[in-house]
C-alpha cells in the first residue's frame, strides 16, 4: 500500500513543524532545538510512558515520523507497510490497524495535532516491535507450566535504533525471529491459508473399525482420498488399500509422531480426520511460541520437544545426537513445565531423593499399612540420619505433619537409573535415566512426576562429553563403574529448553504436527483468539 501524507492542513501543519524544528541529518542536539507549540504537545502526549519521553528529550523532541523529506517519508511508508502486514506474522489485525492513525493524521489541523500524530506513530511503532519480537501473550497467564521468562525489547532501544538505522524498512523487517524455523511456519501458514481458500481437504474418513491392506470399500476410499487432498500420495482410482496407500498412511503417520505401521486404526483416522483449520491453530500457536523463544539458543543446546517425546542436541543447527523421552503425565502437579536454563553437570550413580509429594502421597498411605514397605528406599530424619521403622508408628502421621524424608541408593534399580542431567532450577526438574525401560514403546510417553526420562541416557552422556575429553566412553564408564554417586561437569555448560510444538518443521521446509498432551495449544489459541487473531474465514 503507498502511503503519502495528504491535506492541505496536515502538510501545512509538517511545514509549519519544519520551521520550528529545523530537520538536518543529523538531527539537531538536544540543546540547540527550539521549544514550543510541537514540543509541548509531544510532551504531554508521550507523558506517563517513561522510555517514550525520555527518547524525545534526548532528542529535543525533534520529529521521527512528521517530518518533510524522503527520510520521514520512508519511516512512515516502512511502518504502515509493516501494519499492514501482521496478519502474515499471526498477530492480530485489529491491534495493529492503521485506520485509526491515518484518521488522526487527515484530521491535523495544527502543531498541537501534529505533535499527537508524532507520539501515535511511535507507540504503533513500539506496539507492533513488541509483538513481532516477543509475542502477544505472557505465557505464564495463559497456563501455569507456561513458566518460560520472555525478554521483552527496551523500547528506548527500539526506538533510538528506529532513528538511527539506515533503513526503516530494514529495520522493521528484523525484527521477527531470524530463525529458519520461524520462516517455515510462515510459510506453512501460508499454504494452509491457501489450501483452506482453494477448499481445504474435503471430507473426512467415516468411523468404523481399523483399516487394513488389502481391504477395500467406501471408507478405504475416503481414506485414499483425503490423503491425496493432503499430499501424502499421487491421484488414483484403486478402490483396495493396496501398497500405494500403505505407504502414504506411513508417511503420514510419521509426520504425526504414531507408529508407522501403514494400518488405519482409529489414532491414525482421528489425526487424518483433523480439519485444516486446526492445523492452522497449531501453525499460528507455533509462530507466537517462537517469538517467546527468540533469544539466542546456544551453538550448541538441548531441545526438549514435549509433544514430541524426542529430546535432542543441536550443534550449530543441525541435530547431532537425539533419543526417546517420557515427560510428565497429564495430571495436576506432575505436568513438565516449559522454560530454559543451562545444564552444568551430570550424577553418574544417582541418589534419588524423593521428593516431597511423592513421599507423602504415594508412600506415606503404604507405610501406614505396612512400615516395611517401599523397602528399597531409605527413611531419614531432619539431620539426614536413617530411621529404625520398626521404632515408628507411621499410622499417626498424615501429609501435613510426616516429619522424614526418603532416598534411594544407587543401585541398578533406582529410579534415575544410571545417570541423571542437571541444569538446577526451582521446579526440581531434570533429564535422567529410568530402569522403566517399556515406557519407551508407546507413541504417547507421558508418563513420569514432571522430569524427563532418556531413553539412551548412557549415549546422550558421552555425547554431551565429547567435547570436552578424547574419550568420554572411557570417562563415563570408569566413573560408573565405581558405584558410587559422582558428579562430572559439563564444560562449558549446555543451555537447555523445554519447548512444546504442535507443529514444527524438519529442516526442509515440510511440517509435522503432534497432539495437544496437556492442552496447552488450546489455551493459547484461545487467548491468542481473544486478543484478535483470526482464521482466514473470519478475518474481517
Amino acid at each position: 500500500m503507498a502511503f503519502f501524507l495528504r491535506g492541505p492542513s496536515l502538510i501545512s501543519g509538517l511545514l509549519a513543524a519544519v520551521l520550528l524544528l529545523p530537520v538536518a541529518d543529523p538531527l539537531p542536539a538536544a540543546e540547540s532545538a527550539p521549544a514550543g507549540a510541537f514540543s509541548q504537545s509531544v510532551a504531554v502526549a508521550s507523558a506517563g510512558d517513561e522510555a517514550m519521553a525520555e527518547f524525545y528529550r534526548a532528542r529535543g523532541y525533534a520529529p521521527l515520523w512528521t517530518g518533510v523529506g524522503e527520510r520521514f517519508r520512508a519511516r512512515r511508508q516502512a511502518l504502515f507497510d509493516s501494519l499492514g502486514r501482521a496478519a502474515l506474522h499471526g498477530l492480530p489485525v485489529a491491534r495493529h490497524d492503521t485506520a485509526e492513525l491515518l484518521a488522526q493524521m487527515r484530521d491535523a489541523r495544527d502543531i498541537r495535532d501534529l505533535g499527537a500524530v508524532e507520539v501515535a506513530l511511535s507507540r504503533a511503532f513500539l506496539r507492533y516491535a513488541r509483538d513481532l519480537q516477543s509475542g502477544i501473550l505472557v505465557p505464564r497467564q495463559v497456563d501455569s507450566g507456561l513458566v518460560r521468562e520472555v525478554t521483552r525489547p527496551d523500547p528506548l532501544v527500539l526506538l533510538r535504533g528506529f532513528a538511527t538505522a539506515e533503513s526503516a524498512a530494514g529495520f522493521l523487517a528484523a525484527l521477527a525471529p531470524a530463525t529458519a524455523e520461524y520462516r517455515a511456519l510462515m510459510k506453512a501458514r501460508l499454504d494452509l491459508e491457501t489450501a483452506i481458500a482453494a477448499g481445504g481437504w474435503g471430507s473426512g474418513v467415516p468411523e468404523g473399525p481399523t483399516l487394513r491392506p488389502g481391504e477395500s470399500g467406501e471408507r478405504v476410499i475416503a481414506l485414499r482420498n483425503r490423503l491425496v487432498a493432503m499430499g501424502y500420495m499421487k491421484r488414483s482410482a484403486s478402490p483396495t488399500y493396496d501398497a500405494a496407500l500403505q505407504e502414504a498412511v506411513q508417511r503420514f503417520q510419521d509426520r504425526h509422531g504414531l507408529a508407522a505401521d501403514g494400518i488405519a486404526g482409529p489414532v491414525t483416522v482421528t489425526e487424518v480426520n483433523v480439519p485444516m483449520e486446526q492445523r492452522l491453530k497449531s501453525v499460528l500457536v507455533a509462530l507466537e511460541r517462537e517469538r517467546w523463544l527468540n533469544m539466542d539458543r546456544g551453538e550448541r543446546h538441548i531441545l526438549v520437544n514435549m509433544t514430541d517425546f524426542t529430546t535432542r542436541i543441536v550443534d550449530h543447527g543441525e541435530v547431532t545426537f537425539e533419543t526417546r523421552s517420557v515427560i510428565g503425565m497429564n495430571a495436576d502437579g506432575r505436568r513438565s513445565p516449559e522454560f530454559s536454563d543451562e545444564m552444568s553437570h551430570m550424577v553418574v550413580n544417582p541418589t534419588w531423593y524423593v521428593p516431597r509429594s511423592i513421599v507423602t502421597q504415594e508412600y506415606l498411605p503404604q507405610l501406614r499399612r505396612n512400615p516395611y514397605a517401599v523397602s528399597h528406599l531409605v527413611i531419614t530424619d531432619s539431620s539426614g540420619r536413617q530411621i529404625d521403622r520398626r521404632a515408628v508408628d507411621f499410622t499417626q502421621y498424615t501429609a501435613r505433619n510426616f516429619p522424614f524424608s526418603m532416598r534411594e541408593p544407587p543401585s541398578q534399580r533406582n529410579a534415575l537409573g544410571q545417570v541423571k542431567f542437571m541444569f538446577p532450577n526451582k521446579y526440581n526438574i531434570y533429564l535422567h535415566d529410568t530402569p522403566s525401560k517399556s515406557l519407551f514403546n508407546h507413541d504417547a510417553r507421558a508418563f513420569s512426576h514432571g522430569c524427563i526420562r532418556l531413553a539412551d541416557p548412557v549415549d546422550f552422556a558421552k555425547a554431551l562429553l565429547a567435547p570436552q575429553t578424547d574419550d568420554p566412553d572411557g570417562l563415563f564408564r570408569s566413573t560408573l563403574n565405581t558405584g558410587r554417586e559422582t558428579r562430572i561437569n559439563i564444560e562449558p555448560p549446555v543451555p537447555v529448553h523445554l519447548i512444546y510444538r504442535t507443529a514444527f518443521t524438519d529442516g526442509r521446509g515440510s511440517v509435522d504436527f503432534r497432539r495437544d498432551v496437556y492442552g496447552r495449544d488450546a489455551r493459547i489459541w484461545e487467548a491468542l483468539a481473544r486478543a484478535g487473531v483470526a482464521l482466514p474465514e473470519v478475518r474481517g
